[in-house]
């Protein structure tokens, strides 16, 4: 597809990580043969929109606000909106509270439920979704308890994202704050039951963030934001096995630097990452159980969040946070080369989805 429509997600408010100063949920385009970005509209007027997650039919968009009250363990929220496919307008439905620092969201395959990680009160959500796509009050809310080394990151659980296991359905997710990877089962209920085998532990002070499977499905790599590592492992029986823990940075960096998504290109041969500080792309060969960092390419921009590659794996976009910039580049999966296609000025972009795929 030549144009490829987008919607951004944003910060609108200021917290303690971020000077959110967008209005909401946005919407775009890119036509990938001019390199030119379409014009941008506010697609819904919602607080502090930092991860979005589209239904398959493009029918519904789910949000989560990342916001956090002061001294509480309460803040953020899930809303879901109803979209219409021809013209992308967002009509809001339920807003739900979800738990502090909600910033990530993702559909299980069902299509049945809704799950959300929330940072700041280190806790997981579950929602059920209707027929109309609206959601309802959770059917399961799990909160994680521990600590690790890390005298200010890593004072309490905080649990980052959402992870499915393509072959298993298996949710895996990523908790800053304990230095591990917990795994439940999603029942047909919605609740959540723990697998303790699943649970894939992190080097002290590593900080797990987020997680992407190979498309092999048997290599999973988990991307580590206090010691910009990206950790792989390999299937092994019902859990998972450490075989190798690679650097994101080249050897020699000195800035501080924390790591802040990644994604593998369709082919498997490689994969990304956004470094935060030394504001550039990771690019890493896959080549057996132990990934090879390439090199790293320059983000064009300060602080780089979320790395959204296209659906036919042909664009990188990057949200450059605190300039301001959402960056498209063109990647050539069999060289991994980066190659910039074109910027757009936007405040605060931090995540993109891709409706009509």
């Amino acid at each position: 597809m030549p144009v490829l429509p987008l919607i951004i997600g944003t910060y609108t408010t200021a917290l303690g990580h971020v000077d959110g100063h967008n209005e909401g949920i946005l919407g775009t385009s890119l036509d990938t043969t001019t390199g030119r970005f379409g014009p941008v509209t506010l697609l819904a007027r919602t607080r502090n929109p930092s991860y979005l997650a589209l239904s398959p039919d493009g029918r519904a968009l789910y949000a989560c606000d990342e916001s956090a009250d002061d001294g509480d363990r309460t803040g953020g929220t899930v809303t879901a909106f109803a979209r219409d496919p021809g013209t992308g307008a967002l009509t809001p439905q339920t807003c739900r509270p979800s738990g502090a620092g909600a910033c990530h969201v993702v559909l299980d395959p069902s299509g049945r439920y809704v799950l959300a990680a929330n940072y700041v009160s280190g806790s997981v959500s579950v929602f059920p979704i209707g027929a109309d796509g609206d959601i309802g009050e959770p059917t399961a809310v799990v909160q994680h308890e521990g600590t690790s080394v890390h005298p200010r990151r890593q004072t309490a659980a905080h649990a980052h994202m959402i992870g499915l296991d393509p072959r298993t359905g298996d949710v895996l997710v990523p908790d800053l704050g304990m230095d591990a990877v917990l795994g439940y089962t999603l029942g047909d209920d919605g609740t959540l039951t723990e697998r303790p085998e699943l649970r894939i532990d992190a080097p002290a002070g590593a900080g797990p963030r987020h997680l992407v499977f190979h498309p092999d499905g048997e290599r999973l790599y988990v991307l580590c934001e206090l010691d910009s590592t990206v950790l792989a492992l390999r299937r092994d029986g019902d859990g998972f096995r450490r075989t190798a823990v690679v650097p994101t940075l080249p050897a020699g960096s000195t800035e501080p630097n924390l790591t802040a998504a990644i994604r593998v290109g369709t082919s498997g041969r490689h994969l990304l990452v956004s470094n935060r500080g030394h504001d550039s792309i990771a690019v890493l060969r896959v080549d057996g159980d132990a990934p090879v960092l390439v090199h790293t390419e320059p983000g064009r921009g300060r602080y780089p969040r979320e790395l959204a590659l296209s659906p036919d794996g042909r664009i990188v976009l990057l949200g450059n946070q605190n300039s301001d910039e959402l960056v498209a580049f063109t990647f050539d999966d069999d060289t991994g080369t980066l190659t910039h296609l074109a910027t757009l000025a936007t405040a605060n972009p931090v995540c993109v989805a891709f409706p009509g795929f």
